[in-house]
């Protein structure tokens, strides 16, 4: 293995199975090694070349195309692919897993997972969601990291009645790496999410979308120009088309909800603007800055 390091405490899982080996995948495979949290971790992917890249870069025991070989004395499955690809995974996943077995995953909107897994786990299969919130703006097996989740939120939702040995070993899993762990109800985790996670994808989007239909001249200034606020704006804008359309198209209820208010607030400020009402800009302004400062205080700047 390329990161290791000495287990704090004996592993939690003799082995786990990693569905897709993308950013969150392979920065979780490392982890599960790097803190002792497994004794084996092994993934499946669909993309050969993600397969070789993988056991190239040392992070897993093996790699396969083959999810029933991968799934074979797993105790653990983690789902890593984008949220579109859910229903599919579920269905091929169902026969293969046995009584015991838990089967958490990594999306950033939890409904999809109750609705398009849920109907395939069988009888004495724990099925716990969950969702880091860490990333960044790269994907790929190359792209992950051993610590990626530390100091950051891990959101875990798991469903009513669920086992309570699964959600403790799900949750003690993602401390273990570093993880601060909150369990929500997942109609609750999409609403929060979408505020805080999937308008300001939007928008980003949006911004960069604007910017990329200038002008020729107008446009190369805006990129020889980018002040701080334009960059990040392009920073988020380069997270994975895929994933981010299916987090849109699963969530749009709590997205389009969401969006409607901030266009109803992006109006008034229209408005303001417009009609030079400059106490009322400094107040809103005023306002959100105090939002800036409690993100800052709760260490998640």
């Amino acid at each position: 293995m390329s990161e290791t390091a000495a287990p704090l405490a004996a592993p939690l899982f003799d082995r786990v199975a990693i569905v897709g080996v993308g950013l969150i995948g392979s920065s979780l495979a490392r982890a599960l090694t790097h803190y002792g949290v497994a004794r084996q971790v092994v993934c499946a992917d669909r993309s050969p070349e993600h397969c070789a890249k993988a056991m190239e870069l040392g992070i897993v025991e093996r790699a396969t195309t083959d999810l029933a070989e991968a799934l074979e004395g797993a105790d653990l499955v983690v789902l890593a692919t984008p949220v579109g690809a859910f229903a599919e995974v579920g269905e091929q996943l169902g026969p293969l897993l046995r009584p015991g077995m838990i089967v958490t995953d990594v999306g950033s909107v939890k409904q999809a997972v109750l609705r398009d897994v849920g109907p395939h786990i069988p009888d004495g299969v724990h099925l716990i969601p969950g969702h880091p919130v860490a990333g960044t703006e790269h994907s790929g097996p190359e792209a992950g990291f051993a610590t990626l989740f530390q100091g950051r939120w891990c959101i875990v939702t798991p469903p009513p009645g669920a086992n309570e040995g699964a959600v403790d070993k799900v949750v003690t899993m993602w401390r273990r790496i570093g993880s601060t762990v909150e369990l929500m109800d997942a109609n609750h985790h999409d609403r929060v999410l979408a505020i805080t996670s999937h308008l300001p994808h939007l928008i980003a989007y949006t911004i960069v979308g604007t910017a990329s239909d200038l002008e020729d001249d107008t446009k190369s200034e805006v990129i020889k120009f980018s002040a701080g606020g334009f960059r990040d704006f392009t920073r988020i804008a380069a997270s994975d088309p895929v994933m981010w359309r299916d987090v849109f198209l699963n969530n749009r209820e709590a997205v389009l909800e969401i969006l409607q208010r901030f266009t109803e607030d992006l109006t008034a400020l229209q408005r303001a603007i417009r009609w030079g009402e400059g106490e009322q800009l400094q107040d809103h302004f005023t306002k959100t800055r105090a939002i800036r400062r409690g993100i800052i205080d709760a260490k998640q700047a």
